[in-house]
């Protein structure tokens, strides 16, 4: 059963929302009972709404006046309608003017309840000083009297007319009194002499129907005996009257003239207010101030105010303790609790259930906010908790005495050093004690690793590494074996910032030995632990191989989780790069150039397939793994797919991989890969260097979407100058690029019986570039029609849609191959481009 909560008046101020707590309700739909919701919950969401909606971005201040919560500016900053505070913006110059919105009165301040004293009973209000207008007679010929608009009806409201105004009459013969209020009536008469000089004895301050002849006729009035108040005697025509004790909620202030005035002054301006302003009420008034006040148009007025919580739960959000119980504790037993108490709330029904909330004694803040009340520290005041100074020092009865700031409150005791060498001994002992743990814990974190990094090593055929290099000589030169530690200082902890290329299966990254040579290291992701021995006769064989065409493996890292290689860096990037203009500078635009990369590449697989000690397939011989150094001179890189086999065997049986485009067709078909294979592949390169065209591209016709269906498709038709890339077409030697397309269709020919080794291919080559201009024979461009048809039925054009490395599993077959031949793990090539 789900039960919605609809929060109204929800405020957004920089990514908060802010809810006014008084407005939070429950709603539930139609087919749901009435929701039983539990106090606690209502409590916890008021705290968490009150929370937000101080702590939020509500503005707390306009036009310099203060604007503390429970009111507040904008929609969902105070507590409910009445407490809402609008900040009209006035004209340019002067500062905003902050309004009590349902009071429709300017704010001139506001004051949170006064602090609690344990001593004192009585209730303590906040106050809000508001600009009231003031009341007048016969001050403007024009004047529209109307003493409605100083009226204050707060009937409903959390407010009341506080007890410290009083009402104040100027101007001669000035009869004045305050409206509606109950059970008293308020006024006064001021008078004035004929010489225009003032008589404190013709000052009628009239307390609770004072005068018997004014008010006789009111029902409630008693009659009293007439005081005179001298604190208006300084100038002529002045009176004034207190407000009764009982609170009050409407309030007036009407005008009249004093018909048994025997005075002077009758029908002269008048004015009468109700102010808490005590410049008006101490400083001396003239004759002249009714029209200077009249001018004023407004005096200042202090309303009270409590809260009138629509919901209970707020006051109970506020976790503070009721005035009673406080006061019980205080008297009795549970005296020093009281200093943990922040705190106090008084309830009263003057008007309806409301209450008035304030910070405990030793405390200062808000108590309208959850833990809005914060300790006192007394001993950086210099004063107590009754805000007088005090000494704990020599200057008092007792020398030798240190203030210490408590809970709530403060005391005065001697200076012990011993809880301060306590302290630090304690602190020592600590940092000892976590200094030990760290240490243990680094020891066996270290210990860890190193049984780790042994077990990896053994794992990995780090044993079966370092006895073939002891048993073969010469090997401990030509193969390292390198430690972690020393990658990982070389390629500052592999960091993302060193990373060549990555792949499917490992990541390159470049690297500086402490020697100070640059090195690629590839850190695989997984690792075929079957074939661990097989990987590391294939490590010490190629650590062996030492030729200038060919990228060298300098060592390996066994400590690792997966096996680490460490190959000679390349800084010019591959050929792929080079021909479809990655690079800015067009380096490899001449034939020659090109040629002699094709001769580099065929010589560098002749010497894998012929002059090894075993002979090695590369299988995934393309444009990407070949690399240019800074003389564009071509290295074969990334053996991670290559096998060696032993002389008495042609082939190798193989789940499929290789790159779309380069793979040989017939492999394909039959998972046996042979030197022939690679030969394909090579022809494949070739054509790219002859034509500058992609191994495989979408721009061309779903038949020749490989370069090389559509090379031989262009070779048939005798149309070979029509792919020459244009890049290299008019300062090429056309009789070598057509023989060098001849040796390419040689190799691309789909029975591999057929295709030349690869040592062929590079004698060819080297002929080429040897070669004297000559003419070639048209012969040389046709084909027989039996190896064309041969050709369409068997290329196998793989739908692809881009030509990154792929692997395609062919139907299941094992390694099979005899117990001597070696195998390399399965990994990506070791410079992996993202191609476009």
């Amino acid at each position: 059963r789900k039960h919605l909560f609809f929060l109204t008046n929800a405020k957004r101020n920089n990514n908060n929302i802010i809810f006014s707590p008084a407005e939070i309700s429950l709603n539930m739909s139609s087919d749901h009972p009435p929701c039983n919701c539990s106090p606690l919950i209502l409590t916890c969401l008021l705290f968490f709404f009150i929370f937000a909606a101080v702590a939020g971005s509500c503005p707390d201040e306009c036009g310099g006046v203060h604007i503390p919560y429970p009111f507040g500016i904008g929609k969902g900053c105070y507590l409910n309608k009445w407490y809402e505070i609008t900040c009209n913006t006035s004209i340019s110059g002067k500062p905003d003017v902050p309004f009590l919105s349902l009071v429709n009165r300017e704010v001139v301040n506001i004051s949170l309840p006064t602090q609690f004293r344990r001593y004192d009973d009585s209730m303590s209000h906040g106050s809000v000083s508001i600009k009231n207008p003031i009341t007048s007679k016969g001050c403007s010929k024009d004047e529209f009297e109307d003493e409605s608009r100083s009226l204050l009806n707060l009937t409903g409201s959390p407010f009341y007319v506080g007890l410290s105004n009083t009402l104040v009459a100027i101007g001669c013969n000035n009869k004045a009194s305050l409206t509606n209020v109950k059970p008293s009536m308020v006024g006064c008469i001021s008078s004035c002499l004929a010489e225009n000089r003032t008589s404190s004895k013709d000052y009628l301050a009239v307390f609770n129907c004072n005068s018997k002849s004014l008010y006789e006729s009111y029902e409630y009035c008693s009659e009293r005996s007439f005081n005179n108040d001298t604190s208006c005697n300084s100038g002529s025509g002045c009176c004034k009257a207190n407000m009764p004790d009982s609170l009050q909620q409407v309030v007036g202030v009407t005008i009249d003239d004093d018909a048994n005035a025997t005075t002077t002054g009758a029908g002269g301006c008048k004015v009468a207010f109700l102010t808490d302003d005590p410049k008006l009420l101490y400083d001396k008034l003239s004759g002249s101030h009714p029209k200077l006040l009249y001018a004023k148009r407004y005096v200042s007025v202090e309303l009270g105010w409590f809260i009138y919580p629509t919901n209970p739960s707020f006051v109970d959000s506020l976790r503070c303790t009721n005035t009673k119980e406080y006061l019980k504790m205080y008297r009795g037993s549970s005296y020093r609790k009281t200093f943990q108490i922040s705190c106090v709330c008084d309830y009263t029904s003057h008007f309806s259930n409301y209450a008035s909330c304030r910070c405990n004694r030793g405390y200062t803040g808000n108590p309208y906010i959850p833990g809005g009340c914060k300790d006192i520290n007394e001993c950086e005041q210099g004063i107590n908790n009754n805000g007088i100074p005090y000494d704990c020092g020599g200057g008092g009865v007792i020398s030798g005495l240190t203030c210490i700031n408590l809970q709530g409150t403060f005391d005065c005791g001697y200076k012990n050093h011993r809880p301060l060498v306590r302290g630090l001994g304690s602190s020592f002992g600590s940092l000892i004690f976590i200094g030990a743990i760290y240490g243990l814990y680094k020891f066996i974190t270290r210990q860890r690793r190193l049984i780790q990094k042994k077990k990896f090593f053994k794992r990995n055929g780090g044993l079966l590494l370092q006895q073939q290099l002891t048993s073969t000589q010469g090997n401990v030169e030509s193969t390292r074996v390198f430690t972690s530690r020393e990658l990982a200082k070389a390629t500052e902890n592999f960091s993302i910032t060193r990373i060549l290329g990555q792949g499917g299966q490992g990541t390159v990254y470049k690297g500086m030995l402490v020697d100070g040579r640059i090195v690629a290291v590839k850190k695989s992701k997984v690792v075929d632990e079957d074939k661990l021995e097989e990987f590391i006769n294939e490590v010490v064989i190629l650590s062996k191989i030492n030729h200038r065409n060919i990228v060298k493996l300098l060592g390996c890292c066994l400590e690792t989780e997966v096996p680490v290689l460490v190959y000679e860096y390349i800084s010019n990037g591959n050929l792929f790069e080079h021909l479809y203009d990655e690079f800015d500078d067009y380096t490899i635009t001449t034939w020659e150039v090109r040629l002699r990369i094709a001769i580099d590449i065929a010589g560098a697989l002749s010497y894998l397939h012929s002059a090894a000690s075993s002979p090695i397939y590369h299988r995934d011989v393309k444009s990407t793994n070949i690399m240019l150094d800074e003389k564009y001179r071509a290295k074969v890189s990334d053996f991670g797919t290559s096998r060696t086999v032993t002389v008495d065997h042609t082939h190798l049986t193989t789940v499929v991989s290789g790159t779309v485009g380069y793979m040989d067709p017939e492999y394909f078909q039959s998972s046996q890969f042979t030197d022939k294979s690679d030969v394909y592949s090579f022809g494949v390169v070739l054509v790219e260097l002859i034509t500058g065209e992609k191994p495989v591209s979408f721009l061309r016709s779903q038949e020749h979407r490989t370069l090389a269906t559509y090379f031989t498709h262009v070779m048939k038709e005798n149309k070979l100058l029509d792919i020459i890339d244009a890049r290299i077409r008019d300062g090429c030697k056309l009789h070598q690029v057509t023989a060098a397309a001849k040796i390419a269709r040689k190799c691309l020919n789909m029975k591999g019986r057929k295709r030349p080794s690869m040592r062929e291919v590079s004698m060819e080559l080297e002929k080429i570039r040897a070669s004297v201009d000559m003419q070639p024979h048209d012969d040389e461009y046709v084909s027989e029609n039996e190896e064309d048809n041969e050709q369409r039925v068997m290329d196998v054009n793989i739908g692809v849609e881009s030509w990154n490395n792929v692997a395609v599993t062919a139907p299941a077959s094992q390694y099979n191959v005899a117990s001597s031949s070696l195998s390399s793990s399965d990994i990506e090539p070791l410079f992996p481009l993202q191609t476009r």
